[in-house]
């Protein structure tokens, strides 16, 4: 059974930082995509960033320089470390994690991904 359990959300004011941590088990594909996404009120879910098991990365642009997203293969954790928060980043985030076929790739679309976390809240205040 797999199993993503978010942590390391929170309040911060604009311009500050937070760390997402996202602890998988159960998941044990070699061959996988995991990603971050986001969704906040009367808003679509949106794609952040993912890593793929080649560790190719993807940010969406809204994001890029300032989010990172990495993994610890040995803790089977998934990071996303934000910096230069900003209010429209207020939003739920979500781990999200599939396994990749052969001549797949990955990408940020939600619909792809079948195994989910719960969420963690991020709010960012001016």
């Amino acid at each position: 059974q797999v199993q993503l359990v978010e942590s390391g959300g929170g309040s911060v004011q604009s311009g500050g930082s937070l760390r997402l941590s996202c602890a998988a088990s159960g998941f044990t594909y070699s061959s996988y995509c995991m990603a971050w996404f986001r969704q906040a009120p009367g808003k679509e879910r949106e794609g952040v960033a993912l890593i793929a098991s080649d560790g190719s990365i993807t940010y969406t642009d809204s994001v890029k320089g300032r989010f990172t997203i990495s993994q610890d293969n040995a803790k089977r954790t998934l990071y996303l470390q934000m910096n230069s928060l900003k209010p429209e980043d207020t939003a739920m985030y979500y781990c999200a994690a599939r396994a990749r076929e052969i001549y797949d790739y990955c990408s940020l679309s939600s619909r792809r991904y079948n195994y989910w976390g719960q969420g963690t809240q991020v709010t960012v205040s001016s």
